[in-house]
């Protein structure tokens, strides 16, 4: 062996002793931190955290933390000095031996120091494998007697095994404070902590005001997170008794890394799981969800519903404080009784049962843990300032109660996994719900313009109200004959839905008139027109010489008159005259969604806010015709000329023209007449005339990649001709380069992991095989939770589409979004 291989390797195993040397775990009084450039640290016995320190982004401070050692991109999970940064080298950790305490200090100065009630005899402060940097006494033959831990004092992380709450005994409250900035520490405005209430919860505060509210636990979770549930990535308890009140949670695997992290700059709390292969935090989940997570958006005794418009309604025997502010969308005094309570007659009161809530904030509650509803109403019945009660423990059949006293503030409806709610009643407000109920439930207002009701499951009742003329509700006939409302030009048939007559039709658009019209489709044209109370129309009128319009309008009227949701535009009426089909619809002030999305223009005034709001609306409106209608529907032509845009940019889709119900256990059909558009059909439905939910599923991940790239699925190719969107999406995710495929008029910076998420999102739902793609109720669950998702599979369509060039013998004119709508035939 050559004298410099010796000299070699006698070095690196003298850099290997070093470090060796250097990788402690504990200081006690032969031992100090300096910061003094060596880079000395305490790296627990696993070599999973590590103690030194740290200078944060472009800050020039000094701080003593803890952060994961063995993560490329340093994540500190703990500050000790974050109220006293350190403003040069001179820092230096010891612990002080006759008082057990660890001291920092500058220059001789101190800067931080633990505390102990009790002195020991050899102190040391020792970095767990946890994470957690305890002093305790080594003579001690417990060794969790700690004398103190970084565990009682957060900053902005919250770590497994960690407890957040409060110790009764001793009045330690262990919140969460985030970060002011990336570069400064020190706790900023907001700030995360278990309030104790009769009924404890935790809520997330800017300053002094409230922002976001968990809702108390309920024996599963905490009444405003029903999404959390049973996982693969780790297990949670709530402690409440006399001496602890907290949360916890601990990881499944120990080759997981997770932690919760409160986030200062963006305002919510994220849960991130460490991604060894991707090399980067991923959030697994977030909160706030939505707008309704918002604390109190609706002001008292109202709930907030994420899937209607507006999103706020008052509660059941309740009314707006304010019809002026609340018409305007200012929701903030709520909403108050129809009529009061009387104190004198209170044995008379009674209560609704209102389902799948997050439970009113509980400042004003009682608790008992020890009764169950039965008893709890008859205690709320005798207080007449009680206002409502539930149980506090779900699980099973229920236990426990929970009352409230004066205005029930911060509910928001879920669509599964709330709690039952019983909010007292005037008996003459009872006798009115249940005369409702007797009637089939349906509630006409006057102050609605259209009003829908089930009888029998098969006749329906439309009733059109007009806002300055007198109203007139026609009933269908069993005979089918016509019935006109001579002050409105109004009839009713037998398609269950109001008809104009040609006469009123044209005079409200000018005669069709060209400066009226707005959109050209494969079926006709539509106009804009305006009814003589003022009431705004979009008025679709079929081409006379389409020979395929009659059957896809009577399809469109008799689908979508049964159909009601907040993103599902609304069909008021209909015309069939002559040679005339037109189709009365509600007017949208936006106009399409692809009229944004692929204008250069237009498109800047989509952030991704708005992008995201919109994704979720159109979610939401197709997994109401798979799942929730009382009707299943495969719609069959989804894209973004289908979907129209309000006043507000809520969604909404449209034209049902090609729709298709699926009745009982029905799971897919087939069809000689394949119609659709190229760039958004499925391959099994394009190519075989297969279709199901899971047709429309894929037609929506094309239409999530469209808004997320502000480019066409058909018009974009990359350079080498070889790519549609689809396949370009695919070959960035390969590549892992999927920010390339990001719209780059949208600001990426604050949103950039769910961006990601969705990318990842449409991916599985443009997978070859419909059996792959997740339903709806999945999608959504996986846009609004950013649950951990599986790695899509080659999609369908990945290069240009085969049939592209056959399609030119069924092109119609069209507007200026290029798309073909198309109707194929097979040969027999």
């Amino acid at each position: 062996m050559s004298f410099m291989r010796i000299i070699f390797l006698c070095y690196h195993i003298l850099v290997c002793l070093f470090d060796v040397s250097l990788a402690v775990d504990s200081i006690s009084q032969d031992l100090s931190l300096n910061d003094d450039g060596n880079d000395t640290t305490l790296v627990s016995k696993d070599g999973t955290f590590e103690l030194g320190f740290f200078t944060p982004g472009k800050s020039q401070k000094r701080y003593l933390g803890i952060w994961y050692r063995k993560i490329p991109i340093q994540t500190v999970i703990w500050v000790a000095n974050r109220l006293n940064p350190i403003n040069d080298s001179s820092g230096i950790l010891r612990m002080n031996t006759t008082t057990g305490s660890l001291v920092l200090t500058q220059n001789g100065s101190v800067v931080w120091s633990t505390t102990s009630l009790r002195k020991p005899e050899n102190p040391a402060a020792i970095l767990l494998d946890s994470g957690n940097l305890v002093v305790r006494d080594k003579k001690d033959p417990n060794s969790e007697a700690y004398l103190w831990q970084s565990f009682d004092y957060p900053t902005d992380t919250f770590l497994p095994d960690m407890k957040f709450g409060w110790d009764l005994r001793t009045g330690l409250n262990r919140n969460l404070t985030a970060w002011k900035s990336p570069d400064d520490p020190s706790p900023g405005e907001f700030s995360f902590g278990m309030v104790l209430h009769n009924y404890p919860e935790a809520y997330m505060m800017k300053g002094d005001q409230k922002f976001y509210r968990s809702g108390p636990w309920n024996g599963l979770h905490s009444s405003g997170s029903p999404q959390v549930r049973s996982n693969p990535i780790y297990d949670f308890k709530f402690v409440f008794n006399k001496d602890e009140v907290y949360y916890t949670y601990s990881l499944k695997k120990s080759s997981v890394i997770s932690r919760l992290v409160l986030n200062g700059t963006n305002y919510v709390r994220r849960r991130e799981v460490w991604i060894e292969t991707k090399q980067r935090w991923e959030v697994y989940t977030s909160v706030p969800l939505d707008l309704c997570d918002t604390y109190a958006l609706c002001g008292a005794n109202a709930n907030c519903v994420i899937s209607d418009s507006p999103v706020c309604q008052c509660l059941k025997g309740f009314k707006p404080k304010s019809p002026q502010a609340w018409n305007s969308m200012d929701w903030s005094h709520g909403c108050v009784r129809n009529k009061e309570l009387s104190c004198e007659d209170k044995h008379k009161d009674g209560f609704i049962k209102l389902t799948e809530l997050k439970t009113p904030d509980t400042t004003h509650t009682w608790l008992d843990q020890t009764i169950g509803l039965e008893e709890c109403r008859a205690k709320c019945l005798d207080n007449c300032s009680c206002m409502a009660y539930a149980n506090s423990d779900i699980r099973g059949e229920g236990s426990g109660c929970a009352i409230w006293f004066g205005d029930l503030i911060d509910i928001r409806q879920f669509a599964a996994g709330g709690q039952d709610l019983y909010v007292r009643m005037d008996a003459s407000e009872l006798e009115h719900a249940n005369e409702g109920h007797k009637k089939g439930g349906v509630i006409v207002a006057v102050t609605v313009s259209l009003a829908v009701a089930a009888v029998s499951g098969i006749l329906i009742l439309l009733g059109w109200y007009y806002r300055k003329k007198s109203r007139t509700i026609v009933k269908d006939r069993s005979d089918f004959s016509i019935k006109e409302d001579q002050n409105s030009g109004m009839q009713v048939d037998d398609m269950d839905l109001p008809v104009f007559n040609l006469a009123t039709i044209a005079k409200a658009t000018s005669n069709f008139t060209i400066k009226n019209k707005i959109g050209e489709g494969g079926f006709g044209s539509v106009y804009r027109g305006t009814l003589a109370d003022g009431l705004e129309i979009a008025v679709k009128r079929l081409s006379t010489s389409s020979g395929q319009g009659l059957n896809e309008f009577k399809n469109e009227v008799k689908l979508i008159a049964k159909l009601q949701h907040r993103n599902l535009v609304k069909l008021l009426g209909c015309c069939l005259e002559g040679e005339e089909k037109i189709l009365v619809y509600e007017y949208m002030l936006n106009g399409s969604l692809d009229s944004f999305i692929f204008d250069q223009q237009r498109s800047e005034s989509l952030d991704w806010p708005k992008r995201y709001n919109i994704i979720c609306g159109i979610a939401k409106g197709l997994l109401y015709l798979h799942q929730d209608s009382r009707l299943r529907i495969v719609h069959r032509d989804l894209k973004t000329s289908n979907v129209l845009l309000d006043s507000e940019l809520n969604p909404k889709i449209s034209d049902f023209g090609m729709a298709r119900i699926f009745g009982g256990d029905q799971k897919e059909g087939n069809t000689k007449r394949i119609v659709g558009t190229y760039g958004y059909m499925a391959p099994e439905y394009a190519t075989d005339g297969l279709f199901s939910v899971k047709s429309d599923v894929f037609s929506f991940g094309v239409l999530l990649m469209e808004i997320i790239s502000g480019k066409k699925s058909r018009g974009y190719y990359n350079q080498n001709q070889s790519h549609n969107l689809i396949g370009h999406a695919w070959k960035l995710w390969k590549e892992g380069r999927p920010l390339e495929l990001i719209d780059k008029g949208i600001d990426h910076s604050s949103f950039l992991s769910q961006m990601l998420h969705c990318i990842h999102v449409s991916l599985l739902c443009v997978q070859q095989h419909p059996e792959d793609r997740p339903g709806m109720s999945c999608v959504l669950l996986m846009l609004v939770s950013e649950l951990e998702l599986p790695e899509p599979k080659q999609p369908g369509f990945f290069g240009k589409y085969s049939g592209e060039a056959d399609s030119s013998t069924s092109k119609q004119q069209l507007s200026s979004t290029n798309e073909i709508t198309i109707t194929l035939l097979e040969a027999r």
